[in-house]
């Protein structure tokens, strides 16, 4: 048996040399590989950039995309020093995170722009110098613009050969000046800072919900060059109202009714909202809908806050039968408290719930059967009818969703960080939760893994069972108390609406968020996923942190880094910033704590950069390399397999392909 399974092998590896041997047909292209990605081993190790909880904050989320998180002004420090006074930083620094916008100022007051676009290039030149030094001359190359890829390699590349190099780069500054295309120069070197000053970009969930920016921000990231993203429970709601699984698609509408953003359906995804909107009108027309008032500044009219405030509870109440069909079609999801339109006393306008009667805040529910109460009425279901064609039909929204499925998961291990948006559900003691799902029991990774089968099958499942399945899951990860992405034991949207008693308000948190500073439970979960204890970190978005309160994002020991500070303006409030997030380098990990964005206008005119502070939770022993990273030891593996086919060809097990 043994000998047969070493056979088995054996054709297994010399089928796989065939196949590199189609990559590298020659010894002399396979020893140059070997040489190159030798080389490439030996190179700093690329900066990564973590951002969680984006919820719609597009232009917040642009500069810090823009500038790195302080990373492009960092460069600008280590080239020019005290070189530069701290006004021609800031306005350099500007001028790459907007180039034409801040050239059209400049035009505006600038008596001789041919001197300022040569000092502007030069400054251009020597930052681009500093950010392509980490990379290999074939990686920089294809981050080039095309127009201008020859002559900005020449630029940034040091010319041995070149006795008098200044007049030689003078030489191409001003012809790039005299041929009216400076311009166009300096907007492709920013670009290229931008994208080279870092390497690799980790959203860790939560891109859409409350803001109004989520498919300005999903184009950006379709754009972007190296992306993963960790769902978050919001990304996920979305995914199931795209596969059009109509809970999902009820609380997407509602969100966005609550945060006063329908027109980002409309505008956004082109969602017909006109056969709602009527829908909306003819039922309550008399109704105040004083519950169902916008969350948040909206600037409008007043005719069209009634009318946002009359779809809000229109589709909240259709969520709340919807939910309570799947509810009650899916036993195994074990939400039965969630059932409370069934609960209410319709005459006398109570919830009772629990042995205790509630008086309910609005009492006008015209759509409802109290025999009958989840059932939608025939207005409701055609109004559902239509959405959910216009969400399963939307080509740009299946777009973003398929980016979110190609480049996403429910966790990434990357570079010996263990990223998630959410929680590991966990009990009490700290020990893993068994959670059922669909009749088998899973608990630490294993949840996270066959959830995320289950989401791939809500698009992909040939099976319509299976594919229900998925659907269903969505809605559920959205809103279970078992959920990695939800984590509270319940989500009190209806007592919140209807209940004055704040009791009923309060969702308690899965036991996890309490046990953040137990290393034994924090090293368990990483041992879970494969991680060692040591040098590894749990890095956490989800749930916003206090800062104002004194609450700090770092916890046991550095451990484990929860970056939700509060991107999104709702809930800046309570945080006191606007958003942690992390980078980690060559030389360790740091957070970035940063205060609120007024807007990309004063970022430009006044050059208010997002004021940043700085705290290193990490400092490397020595600088990383690349062969430091998971990259790195991908390479190795690839340099041995290289040398087996070197020795194949040297053998005459395989012959080279010559011409």
């Amino acid at each position: 048996m043994e000998k047969k399974g070493s056979l088995q092998k054996q054709k297994v590896d010399r089928r796989y040399l065939e196949i590199l041997a189609e990559l590298f047909p020659t010894i002399a292209k396979a020893s140059t590989e070997i040489i190159n990605l030798q080389s490439i081993l030996n190179l700093p190790k690329g900066t990564e950039h973590f951002i969680t909880d984006i919820h719609g904050e597009y232009e917040a989320f642009s500069h810090v995309l823009k500038n790195g998180s302080g990373a492009v002004r960092k460069k600008i420090d280590d080239v020019f020093g005290h070189t530069l006074s701290e006004s021609d930083k800031k306005s350099l620094a500007t001028l790459i995170y907007y180039p034409k916008e801040k050239m059209d100022l400049v035009a505006k007051t600038e008596d001789n722009m041919n001197d300022w676009y040569k000092i502007t290039l030069y400054r251009l030149i020597e930052v681009c110098k500093c950010v392509a030094s980490k990379y290999t001359r074939s990686k920089v190359r294809k981050a080039l613009p095309q127009d201008f890829a020859y002559v900005i390699e020449e630029l940034i590349t040091e010319k041995l050969e070149v006795q008098d190099k200044g007049a030689y780069y003078e030489s191409i500054v001003q012809t790039i000046i005299d041929i009216g295309r400076a311009e166009e120069f300096i907007e492709a070197l920013s670009e290229l800072i931008q994208r080279l000053v870092v390497d690799h970009l980790h959203i860790l969930g939560d891109i859409y919900d409350r803001g109004n920016g989520c498919p300005s921000i999903m184009d950006k990231l379709t754009d972007y060059h190296s992306l993963d993203i960790q769902w978050g429970n919001h990304d996920v709601l979305w995914m199931g109202a795209a596969t059009g699984q109509l809970s999902c698609i009820a609380t997407v509408v509602r969100i966005c009714a609550r945060y006063g953003n329908l027109d980002m359906l409309e505008d956004g995804y082109g969602i017909n909202l006109i056969p709602f909107a009527t829908f909306a009108i003819d039922t309550y027309r008399n109704d105040p809908c004083e519950c169902f008032k916008i969350k948040g500044n909206h600037e409008g009219t007043l005719a069209e806050a009634e009318l946002n405030v009359k779809m809000h509870k229109a589709i909240s109440i259709i969520q709340f039968k919807l939910e309570g069909q799947l509810i009650m079609r899916r036993k195994e999801f074990d939400m039965n408290n969630r059932l409370l339109l069934d609960k209410i006393d319709y005459d006398r306008g109570v919830l009772v719930y629990e042995g205790k009667e509630y008086e309910l805040l609005d009492k006008n529910f015209p759509t409802v059967d109290p025999k009958n109460p989840y059932e939608l009425s025939a207005e409701e279901a055609a109004v559902m009818e239509r959405l959910q064609a216009a969400f399963e039909q939307c080509d740009r929204l299946q777009e973003h969703m398929a980016l979110l499925l190609n480049r996403g998961n429910l966790y990434k291990i990357y570079n010996s960080n263990l990223l998630y948006h959410g929680c590991v559900p966990l009990n009490e003691d700290g020990s893993f939760k068994e959670v059922d799902i669909f009749g088998k029991t899973y608990k630490g990774k294993a949840l996270y893994d066959v959830l995320d089968t289950y989401i791939r099958k809500a698009f992909f499942a040939l099976e319509p069972e299976e594919r229900e399945k998925g659907m269903d899951i969505l809605w559920y990860i959205w809103s279970n108390k078992n959920s990695p992405l939800f984590g509270k034991d319940k989500m009190a949207t209806f007592e919140r609406y209807f209940v004055a008693d704040k009791e009923l308000h309060k969702e308690r948190k899965n036991p996890y968020y309490c046990l953040l500073e137990n290393e034994n439970v924090v090293d368990s979960i990483l041992g879970e996923f494969g991680l060692p204890h040591k040098d590894s970190h749990i890095v956490n978005g989800h749930v916003p942190v206090l800062q104002r309160d004194g609450e700090s994002p770092v916890k046991c020991n550095g451990k484990v880094l929860v970056i939700d500070g509060g991107f999104s303006k709702a809930y800046q409030n309570q945080t006191g910033i606007a958003g942690y997030t992390l980078t980690y380098n060559s030389y360790g990990l740091s957070l970035v704590a940063h205060e609120p964005f007024t807007s990309t206008e004063d970022a430009i005119t006044e050059e208010t950069d997002i004021h940043s502070n700085q705290i290193m939770v990490q400092r490397m022993p020595y600088r990383q390399l690349v062969g430091d990273t998971d990259n790195g030891r991908a390479l190795r593996i690839r340099i041995e397999e290289l040398k087996e086919l070197l020795k194949a060809y040297r053998s005459g097990e395989i012959v080279e392909k010559t011409l």
